[in-house]
């Protein structure tokens, strides 16, 4: 059934991580259905925790996030901003944060269930409006299949 595990305010923004081994996925079903995968970057600082493709928020907005799992049990942490919650595959998690100041913030994947699991970076940017508005449209290019710009990774990355 539908059992919600906090009662979510009305959100700003939707924004749907799905964890696999080992990086994140996140799509923005508001923003034209775009989808990214967001991996650890080797060359990037802070080491073990910056990645290729940020998930990018608006400041002072209610970020609605769907957590799910593709493969195992994932955890989805975000400490500042109060966040941990399951990535369970067949289940669709829902949980929430306003942040309060722009800059980078970083969580992990905190559940132990393979050896690089402590090696799933979060990285968030938040940013101002406008900012995040023009990200927008920057990886609603970016991250089009195809150049159609209708749905990004509708088929997944080929394994």
């Amino acid at each position: 059934g539908a059992f919600l595990e906090l009662d979510v305010p009305k959100a700003d923004l939707t924004i749907k991580a799905t964890g696999k081994q080992w990086y994140w996925s996140y799509a923005y079903p508001d923003n034209g259905k775009f989808e990214f995968d967001s991996l650890m970057a080797q060359d990037k600082q802070p080491r073990l925790l910056g990645v290729d493709n940020e998930m990018v928020v608006p400041v002072n907005k209610v970020i609605r996030v769907q957590v799910t799992g593709a493969d195992v049990i994932h955890a989805f942490a975000l400490p500042a901003f109060g966040v941990k919650i399951d990535a369970i595959p067949g289940r669709l998690n829902e949980t929430w944060f306003k942040a309060a100041k722009t800059g980078m913030f970083y969580g992990q994947c905190s559940e132990l269930s393979g050896k690089d699991h402590a090696f799933m970076p979060i990285a968030i940017r938040v940013v101002e409006d406008k900012e995040f508005a023009s990200w927008v449209e920057t990886a609603k290019k970016k991250f089009a299949s195809g150049g159609t710009g209708t749905y990004a990774s509708a088929a997944g990355p080929t394994q």
